[in-house]
């Protein structure tokens, strides 16, 4: 479990592919105090630590993790968004945020505003029922507000200190993002589909 609050930039060391898996070495400053077996979300994608090795450390991703992420179209030398599991005690400063990414997401348009930036995401309509206007969003493993919510579309913005300290500084048009969708809203969804 996470709450959406990056900790590091992790940087893409290499990237090598063993079956339908690929496995990526990642540069952290908080390799040193990694275990193996340990969960760490990369851009809100939660993986296992498997090999620890001076200041880098390697996942493994999936078929169905790769088919369901943008961890298929990573490339080394890309930074990506590092959150550590949350400890029992600590405080909750963003939302619950499991590491499922449900799909991606297309960013649209960003823009420059005096002291912030506004960002316009699309997304499948299929999750249509899970967003709401000032609801929770975790997008590359940032929990942020969506406002200006349509059927297929919605609105973040991010403020200087989260701009600069996440890889939403690289954020392009057109460029694909992993959403994971508030889980409360999940389980509401789907008490109601049963008929609870």
């Amino acid at each position: 479990m996470f709450t959406g609050i990056v900790e590091q930039l992790g940087l893409i060391s290499s990237i090598t592919q063993q079956g339908d898996n690929l496995d990526f070495w990642i540069e952290s400053p908080f390799t040193a105090e990694l275990k193996i077996d340990q969960s760490v979300a990369h851009n809100g994608v939660c993986l296992t630590v498997v090999e620890v090795s001076n200041t880098k450390y390697r996942v493994t991703a999936v078929a169905e993790t790769l088919h369901k992420t943008t961890l298929k179209e990573w490339k080394p030398q890309q930074f990506v968004n590092l959150e550590r599991a949350i400890q029992l005690g600590s405080r909750l400063d963003g939302h619950f945020v499991q590491g499922h990414v449900d799909s991606t997401g297309i960013c649209l348009s960003r823009q420059a505003l005096e002291g912030s930036y506004l960002f316009l995401f699309s997304f499948p309509e299929a999750f249509s029922a899970l967003i709401i206007e000032k609801g929770s969003i975790c997008i590359n493993g940032v929990s942020l507000t969506a406002f200006h919510l349509g059927r297929t579309e919605f609105m973040v913005t991010i403020i200087p200190y989260t701009y600069q300290h996440t890889n939403f500084q690289w954020l392009k048009e057109g460029d694909s993002v992993n959403l994971e969708f508030d889980v409360l809203g999940k389980y509401l969804l789907r008490a109601k589909e049963v008929g609870f």
